[in-house]
């Protein structure tokens, strides 16, 4: 990078840092640094919300699934607004009524210590577990452009993360995070715009739009039903309703966000504006990755976008036989160019024809590159497409805005990153620690506690981080952790509000088993992971009436003997 690039990337950065330490100079309280002291506005509020769940893998896988599959990701927010209305006017009022720090205090007095602790217990794993893939995606950019080691750069951020949220609380978290979004949303615009002004003089956006559409990557709605195909229309109404329903209405690293808030008024607001923003910014976040498959297409494209990879290929014994790939994919990449310029000027079938079989023998040669890596490096055989937004990053930015960018997705990590651990620390104090080992803990322990147990769940997700090269894609693998949980607590929070007359030991009973139902189906079966979240919150709500006939059924049969 340019001394230009590393000023805007530190001095971004810095001033970030340092206006979230301004505002977190006066935390003294348990209460401020777990619940912000409750006097966030609306705005803060729905910019936090946004930025909590807008991590670095949405910035960096993003693009990278629409440079590979399209446009179809979008599909998976379509039931997000009803479920902020939703929880707008069920979840919120009785959260602000009970005062309470964590959504899983609610399930005590609903239910009973319990289900309390069996909600909080679930929300630990995956959003203990998801943090360390939030830690890895910045991390890939860092060891991309600097040159470190993966596990060098992991520790970087995640101790940085760590000491950030630990200072500051619910209460910098939630100021910094509107600049982190001011940044981000500038910084893609900027993108966008440079991506559509490299295009050939005599490539419009349109003529771009035509390009990916012909390849299907401008295929926004999928009407189809097909349980096994990720991303459709009815996957995103309703699985990613209940998805969003859970996300936003159960999950602490966001609850905690408007429980900030300074009325119910504020909170609502916030949600509202969330779900009226969030699917237009994932659209322009995926039609950023549209633009760069149709930049590819005439700007030099390498066969790998992962160039780490590459370099331990080319020292290995593979190395002929990548270089004779290379030489195979120049020649196509060529062939492609020249069929993409013929066909956006004719446009006519036979052009269309032609320009759709050199897509698809270039794709060929990459997809034999890869399997190449699989079989030579460790590790070697994950999908690359998070490096292809790095890959325009470093190498067709000009000065300046390569920090820019880069500064974009680490204030994506930081932001998300300092939520979901400031989650963990304020769940394990609240419904672990003072519920269960210490009753009676002064405000300054309960203070210390929450600082301790966000830095030990800081080094858990560092270390999970080490694992997150695993998963082909990190947006999806959130996604995924996320739903395999989302749809019992959901269910249980549903039953909790809605079926009044089931008691403690029926949802425990109900719980158990969908949560039971929801692994066998991710062990034997290919339904998509966004159904997960239908089936679990689905069975606890049917499940838990019916254990609560057999309990009463049972207590009925007793007093009938006693008399």
């Amino acid at each position: 990078m340019s001394a230009a690039d590393w000023l805007v990337l530190v001095g971004t950065i810095g001033a970030i840092a340092v206006f979230g330490v301004y505002k977190a100079r006066s935390v003294k309280t348990a209460d401020e640094h777990m619940r912000g002291g409750r006097e966030l506005d609306w705005v803060t509020v729905g910019l936090s919300v946004m930025a909590t769940q807008a991590s670095a893998i949405t910035f960096i896988s993003g693009p990278g699934q629409a440079f590979s599959d399209g446009m179809g990701f979008v599909q998976i927010y379509l039931g997000l607004p009803l479920a902020m209305i939703l929880i707008s006017a069920l979840m919120v009022p009785v959260y602000f009524r009970l005062q309470v720090y964590t959504a899983y205090e609610y399930l005590e007095r609903r239910f009973d210590l319990r289900m309390r602790l069996l909600t909080a217990a679930l929300f630990l794993v995956q959003r203990g577990l998801s943090a360390g893939i939030t830690i890895y995606a910045p991390a890939i950019l860092l060891s991309s452009v600097l040159g470190w080691s993966l596990g060098v750069t992991n520790a970087l951020i995640g101790l940085t993360v760590i000491v950030y949220t630990v200072t500051g609380g619910a209460r910098a978290v939630a100021q910094t995070q509107k600049q982190q979004m001011a940044v981000i949303l500038v910084g893609m615009a900027i993108a966008a715009g440079i991506l559509i002004a490299q295009l050939p003089e005599s490539i419009g956006v349109g003529d771009a739009a035509r390009l990916a559409g012909a390849t299907g990557r401008m295929n926004v709605v999928d009407l189809s039903f097909d349980l096994s195909t990720r991303y459709n229309v009815w996957s995103g109404l309703l699985g990613g309703f209940f998805l969003a329903l859970s996300y936003f209405g159960t999950d602490q690293s966001q609850v905690q966000r408007y429980l900030g808030a300074q009325s119910i008024g504020a909170s609502r607001m916030g949600l509202l504006f969330n779900g009226v923003l969030k699917i237009p910014m994932q659209f322009g976040i995926l039609f950023v990755g549209v633009l760069l498959f149709v930049h590819y297409l005439f700007a030099p494209s390498p066969m790998i976008f992962d160039a780490p990879l590459v370099e331990r290929l080319e020292g290995s014994p593979a190395a002929a036989e990548l270089a004779q790939l290379q030489g195979e994919w120049d020649a196509a990449w060529a062939e492609r160019r020249d069929a993409a310029e013929a066909f956006a000027t004719a446009g006519d079938p036979e052009a269309r024809a032609t320009y759709l079989a050199a897509v698809e023998r270039s794709d060929t040669i990459r997809d034999e590159a890869r399997a190449l890596a699989a079989r030579t490096v460790r590790d070697g055989g994950r999908e690359d497409t998070d490096f292809v937004f790095l890959h325009f990053i470093q190498n067709a930015l000009p000065a300046g805005l390569v920090g820019l960018l880069l500064a974009v997705l680490l204030c994506a990590a930081m932001s998300s990153t300092s939520s979901e651990l400031s989650a963990l620390g304020t769940t394990t104090t609240i419904d672990f620690y003072k519920r269960i080992f210490r009753p009676n803990a002064t405000d300054t322990e309960q203070l210390r506690a929450s600082r301790i147990f966000t830095a030990l769940w800081g080094l858990v997700a560092l270390a999970f981080a080490s694992w997150a090269s695993l998963f082909d894609n990190l947006i999806e693998a959130v996604n995924i952790l996320g739903s395999i949980f989302y749809g019992t607590i959901l269910g249980i929070f549903l039953t909790a509000f809605l079926l009044k007359r089931v008691q403690a030991r029926a949802v425990f009973y109900g719980a158990l088993v969908a949560q039971s139902v929801v692994l066998l189906l991710v062990a034997i079966s290919d339904v998509a992971f966004l159904w997960y979240n239908v089936v679990g919150c689905v069975v606890v709500m049917v499940t838990a009436p019916l254990f609560q006939r057999r309990v009463r059924d049972q207590r009925a049969s007793r007093t009938g003997s006693l008399a």
